[in-house]
């Protein structure tokens, strides 16, 4: 009988190293495939978050400049000035100047300080690399009427201070229920602007110190503040200025500064817009912004029914009173970790300054 002989064969190293190939490569597909998805993935999310940004960062520069000499003295407020005066301060706070060109001009408080390219934090960069460019500021002053500071009863102790670098702050005689106490969380703090008016005229001064005296309140305007609003022995636009001006209201004021700051390279962080109050330590509104552009509508009497749209409202001959309308521009870039993946956006609106200079362009 004759036996039959079973023979088994297997993949030849040629079949094999074929086959192993062409797993590598569908291997390689899929994971490119994959690698695209999570790139497009986080693309996405950091373009809807730079959007984001952007959108707030606007939001709340228009609301600020929306609000601009509301409540202020009708075109302005003058600063200490004359005999013994020195130049008071904006974007200042106790420990540093946050713009090189920080002055007031001509010691005048406008409702808008225009500061074409003067919006990079002091000490860093020129220019932001993103753009090879400058950037803008904004500084923009309205009162507070959240806060019914003008609903407390102001002295002056002028025996123990004729220099006006104290007032005496009294609660109504019958508040209403919720009436907020100074210093309540929304009260006043030091480094506040307060707007003293009575029928001589109008002065500010940077709080110093708040003192509870009994159920009223102390509040110091001592020489020396940061912003340099306190200055007793200026001959003009002071406190002491007015203090005999009979019936006196007090009234917070909001001095906004509007900048950007790039971080130190070894922290990580991207620039950011920074909104900084009064003489409170600037705070981060939004990240990944690489700039902020202003220009402004302004009218003389002589240029047109359409005006002029220029950089810079302190230019001669022009000056912050006659803005009419803010334009707006802001520049947000996703995260730079994704080298030229990144991309950028801007976003731009126009602002009627309601407090401050009006044109009918239809007329």
């Amino acid at each position: 009988m004759r036996s039959i002989e079973s023979k088994a064969r297997g993949f030849s190293l040629v079949e094999m190293l074929v086959a192993i190939a062409m797993g590598l490569f569908v291997l390689a597909a899929a994971t490119q495939l994959f690698k695209n998805g999570m790139d497009a993935t986080v693309l996405v999310t950091q373009s809807s978050e730079m959007h984001q940004n952007a959108r707030a960062a606007l939001n709340l520069v228009a609301k600020d400049v929306s609000m601009a000499g509301s409540g202020m003295p009708q075109g302005g407020l003058s600063l200490p000035s004359g005999a013994g005066s020195t130049a008071s301060f904006f974007a200042v706070d106790a420990n540093k100047a946050w713009l090189a060109n920080n002055t007031y001009p001509t010691n005048f408080m406008y409702g808008i300080i225009p500061g074409p390219g003067n919006g990079l934090e002091l000490g860093g960069p020129a220019v932001i690399g993103a753009t090879g460019a400058a950037s803008d500021a904004i500084t923009t002053i309205y009162a507070d009427y959240a806060f019914p500071l003008n609903q407390y009863q102001l002295t002056f102790p002028i025996a123990t201070n004729p220099n006006g670098d104290l007032i005496v702050l009294a609660p109504p005689a019958a508040p209403p229920a919720g009436f907020p106490a100074i210093q309540s969380a929304t009260g006043l703090q030091v480094g506040d602007l307060i707007l003293l008016s009575n029928n001589i005229g109008s002065a500010i001064g940077e709080i110093t110190g708040i003192a509870p005296a009994g159920v009223n309140t102390q509040i110091a305007f001592a020489n020396g503040d940061p912003l340099k609003i306190n200055q007793t022995g200026a001959a003009l636009g002071n406190i002491k200025y007015i203090m005999a001006g009979g019936t006196t209201t007090a009234t917070r004021i909001w001095a906004i500064t509007y900048f950007i700051e790039v971080p130190a390279a070894a922290t990580g962080q991207p620039p950011r817009l920074m909104r900084q109050v009064n003489g409170q330590t600037p705070q981060p509104v939004a990240d990944n912004i690489i700039n902020l552009q202003v220009t402004y509508d302004l009218c003389d009497g002589s240029n047109g029914p359409n005006c002029s749209n220029i950089a810079n409202a302190l230019a001669v001959p022009f000056s912050p009173t006659q803005i009419h309308k803010v334009n707006l521009q802001i520049m947000g870039q996703t995260l730079i970790s994704y080298g030229n993946k990144s991309r950028s956006t801007v976003l731009a609106t126009s602002v009627s300054t309601r407090s401050l200079s009006f044109k009918d362009r239809y007329q």
